[in-house]
């Protein structure tokens, strides 16, 4: 199944608050993402009517095994592209989290694996030398 840009930006944010630990809530997203908690809501309603998250994410947003597949299938990826665009490109922090979210939920699979490969490659090459 396909899932929209928005959708993917959601649980891109749910790895990254869960990689610093602790209990993930719509404020921790809010925060995150700089989007209305409203918005957080509406959209956890959406993941949850696709099978990615649990169904009571009211006191603790937690994802379900599918949603968990479909995370670890980008997220190597995203690591990837965040990586090429905040160290080669030295965007901020904030500038290649986003432009590596755009990057992995608008272009097509392939063309994000042939960037991950060039970084991978880039990375082996730094560090052989």
């Amino acid at each position: 199944m396909k899932y929209c840009a928005g959708q993917l930006k959601y649980l891109i944010a749910i790895k990254e608050l869960k990689e610093k630990g602790g209990r993930i809530r719509c404020v921790s997203i809010s925060e995150h993402l700089g989007v209305s908690r409203p918005s957080v809501s509406k959209m956890l309603r959406c993941l949850v009517e696709s099978g990615l998250v649990r169904e009571d994410f009211c006191t603790s947003v937690e994802l379900t095994e599918k949603g968990e597949e479909v995370i670890n299938e980008i997220y190597s990826g995203y690591a990837e592209v965040y990586f090429f665009f905040k160290r080669i490109l030295r965007l901020s922090t904030e500038e290649a989290r986003e432009q590596a979210q755009l990057f992995v939920t608008q272009f097509p699979k392939l063309t994000t694996e042939r960037l991950s490969e060039v970084v991978r490659k880039s990375i082996n090459k730094k560090n052989t030398v």
